[in-house]
């Protein structure tokens, strides 16, 4: 259910067609984040994110978007080529047939990856997808919006959880709910400082400290190209 006040933030998918999904854009690139950096991967972007993170690096996709049938998205996911599609966003599962895109992705052999915030339910996701489910630390301003119901839906050894870390306070809040979770005995989880406002040395330094076996992820596409750069 989406809280009334964020209603005005999903305004664009009020007139999607039926059968449509509202895309920003789709694109081939290097993969930069997840336990899958560094390979060539698609990109399939969805317009329209319920939540304000502070340090949001994509609200040009907030409100920006071309309406396309599952048919087009998958012609052009084929065109790119390569067998490594992403669905991110804004935030995917706002849009309902996003689901089934992904099953006929996985139907033709894509491996399918699914970034998502974790606030909406992950239970329709087709069981083949890897989740990177981004839990939102206090710093994020939505951490009200975690749902935590998500994290017992999550599978053992496919899934991924990412937390990104504006300060020493929310790494000590990722800390806590790794262990209370004990998230890091399940799936791979990633550690990753807030682009431009935390020092990854400092944020290495500890993650050694804690002795947790969680991964440091840096966006890898940002330190290729320029970190305002769209389409990479």
């Amino acid at each position: 259910m989406m809280p009334p006040k964020h209603e005005h933030r999903i305004r664009p998918l009020r007139t999607v067609p039926a059968g449509h999904l509202l895309v920003h854009e789709i694109y081939r690139s290097i993969q930069g984040e997840s336990t899958f950096a560094g390979l060539p991967c698609t990109f399939v972007r969805t317009t329209a994110c319920h939540l304000r993170c502070v340090w949001c690096d994509t609200p040009h996709a907030f409100g920006q978007g071309e309406p396309m049938s599952l048919d087009t998205i998958l012609q052009r996911v084929r065109t790119l080529g390569g067998p490594l599609v992403e669905i991110t966003g804004g935030e995917p599962l706002l849009q309902p047939l996003v689901c089934p895109l992904m099953a006929r992705l996985a139907d033709e052999g894509y491996t399918v990856l699914l970034e998502t915030s974790g606030a909406l339910d992950i239970s329709p996701v087709d069981r083949r997808v890897h989740i990177i489910m981004d839990l939102k630390c206090p710093g994020s301003g939505e951490v009200a919006a975690n749902r935590w119901e998500n994290i017992s839906l999550l599978k053992d050894g496919h899934d991924e959880v990412k937390f990104v870390i504006l300060d020493r306070a929310d790494f000590d809040w990722a800390v806590d709910v790794v262990r209370s979770y004990r998230l890091h005995e399940r799936v791979a989880v990633l550690f990753s400082p807030a682009f431009g406002q935390l020092d990854p040395a400092e944020l290495a330094g500890w993650i050694l400290d804690s002795g947790l076996p969680v991964r440091l992820q840096l966006q890898l596409h940002k330190y290729i190209w320029s970190p305002d750069a769209r389409g990479v």
